[in-house]
């Protein structure tokens, strides 16, 4: 009698170098947890991947860089795919899900200055100096706190972006990444100051450092094998801070920034949660800071509407409906 075959797991990726990185992680995860099974990576270019000249706040389209890989699991090509989770929508496909996530890496940006330059933080970058983003939640928050500094689009892989701010006639005094990217990719020596609401007054992106792993929503196969291999703080930090963004509506495009921390507070472990909505001109803010008892997946998703409820209070309503109406008619301007 010949031996079953194993199993075999298709995981779907992104070709960057950060996005096949972030896969062997889950990848090397699953076969620890799960010896018995076969796994191999089938990694595909998105429309973020092909249109690297439109800023991404031009897009308007969310899922930029989980359709294409979306769709091949749909198809049943892929079991399930490892994103960047900053970059997964709130809303996904009725017939997909996120499952649980592993240890969230450095969830904040960082300050990437141009080489040969002496400049050590953001404080100390002269004004008219260019800052290169393309996120509309670090250009409105930059325009808050750093007016006198300018801010110029930036698109491309990490690799890229470093070499675009290096070359001798960059634009580019520096520019602000992800933390999580740099270290995976051992480029910690490039970063020049990390950013937080201490040291700068700067938060990060709803998701920023963990890892968003898809599945379809009937696999309870692999639902139950990423119970296995997931980091629970991390799952409830981040189901919060996605429910908080769903709850707003704003989407991947929304300026909104967000940090948090586990805390002992009375003798029992409570999520803390900063949040802000910046408008893109800088002006107009709101912004909290709450702490919640988060002991389950369904806790965590209720902490995060209750946190933008209390920004809504705070006036982010008004800042997120100037910003769509503009988009509107920037989009009404752009068909005629």
């Amino acid at each position: 009698m010949v031996a079953a075959a194993p199993k075999t797991f298709t995981i779907g990726t992104r070709q960057s170098k950060l996005a096949l990185f972030q896969t062997d992680l889950v990848l090397e995860a699953l076969k620890k947890a799960f010896p018995q099974y076969e796994y191999k990576i089938l990694s595909k270019e998105t429309a973020g991947d092909l249109n690297t000249t439109i800023a991404l706040k031009d897009f308007t389209s969310k899922n930029l860089w989980t359709e294409e890989l979306e769709e091949l699991m749909i198809g049943g090509t892929v079991d399930l795919i490892v994103h960047s989770l900053k970059d997964v929508p709130t809303l996904l496909p009725s017939t997909c899900k996120l499952g649980p996530t592993m240890p969230r890496e450095d969830s904040r940006d960082v300050l990437v200055v141009k080489q040969g330059l002496p400049y050590k933080n953001l404080s100390e970058i002269p004004a008219g100096s260019v800052v290169g983003t393309s996120s509309i939640r670090r250009t409105a928050q930059l325009a808050r706190k750093y007016p006198h500094l300018k801010v110029q689009d930036v698109r491309g892989n990490i690799g890229t972006r470093l070499s675009k701010l290096d070359a001798e006639d960059s634009p580019y005094t520096c520019i602000i990444l992800a933390a999580a990217g740099l270290l995976r990719l051992d480029l910690s020596d490039r970063i020049t100051q990390y950013l937080d609401s201490k040291s700068s007054g700067m938060l990060y992106a709803v998701g920023q450092g963990a890892l968003g792993i898809e599945i379809r929503k009937d696999d309870t196969v692999l639902g139950e094998m990423l119970d296995k291999i997931c980091h629970q703080d991390t799952t409830y930090s981040v189901l919060a801070e996605r429910s908080l963004l769903r709850t707003l509506e704003g989407g991947c495009s929304a300026p909104l920034g967000v940090e948090t921390e586990w805390v002992e507070s009375a003798g029992s472990k409570k999520l803390r949660m900063r949040s802000v909505v910046v408008s893109v001109d800088g002006k107009e803010c709101a912004e909290v800071e709450i702490e919640g008892d988060v002991d389950s997946a369904e806790s965590a998703e209720a902490f995060g509407v209750t946190v933008a409820k209390a920004l809504v209070a705070d006036g982010a309503g008004a800042i997120l409906e100037a910003i769509q109406e503009n988009k509107n008619k920037q989009n009404v301007s752009a068909s005629t």
